[in-house]
């Protein structure tokens, strides 16, 4: 009898896995459909939940699943466990809108049009740094909230700020420190 680590179905290689950036996670494969993997080791059966549909997701070697399913970017999906009733959010979740517990959302980072390919960064030699956490820089507690303050501190003479711990984190408050979707920045920021 095989172990809960077996995989149940050969590896599978799609097209779209064979392009993926990053090794899990979900990635949008075009056409209004989303490559996803991952990790889940003790589990014999992983579907994603996207819109109330389930995806039987394919085993791979070490404990991985992947596969493919209908969605593009801004869709919200799920993992489901063997015969768990619960969903489970992305462990690699980009974003997160409605907390650590709720569904994950798809994100194209590729989209993102980068404007500092000339920057080549700071020396350390006559920087006065700041360490910032977002949630208590300002009242609101916002990105938007933070950016608003960068000319003050310049002003005062910073000119190297460093974020602290971003991670999506449980409750209304956190330091970043306890972040459980650590590529996903927190909801509330």
């Amino acid at each position: 009898m095989p172990d809960s680590r077996t995989p149940l179905t050969s590896p599978s290689r799609t097209a779209s896995a064979s392009r993926r950036r990053l090794p899990i996670g979900a990635e949008p494969a075009g056409e209004g459909r989303t490559h996803v993997r991952v990790w889940a080791p003790r589990a014999r059966r992983v579907d994603v939940v996207c819109r109330g549909a389930a995806t039987p997701l394919a085993a791979e070697a070490d404990g991985y699943f992947s596969g493919e399913f209908a969605a593009g970017t801004g869709g919200r999906y799920a993992f489901k466990l063997d015969d768990d009733e619960k969903l489970y959010p992305d462990p690699a979740s980009r974003f997160q809108p409605e907390g650590p517990h709720g569904p994950s959302q798809i994100v194209d980072p590729g989209t993102f049009r980068w404007s500092d390919q000339s920057w080549t960064g700071a020396t350390i030699r006559g920087q006065v740094a700041y360490e910032m956490h977002i949630g208590t820089f300002t009242p609101e507690g916002t990105f938007a909230a933070a950016a608003a303050e960068l000319r003050e501190l310049a002003r005062i003479g910073v000119t190297v700020i460093e974020l602290m711990p971003l991670a999506e984190f449980e409750g209304a408050f956190g330091w970043g420190y306890d972040g459980v979707d650590l590529y996903a920045p927190s909801h509330l920021y």
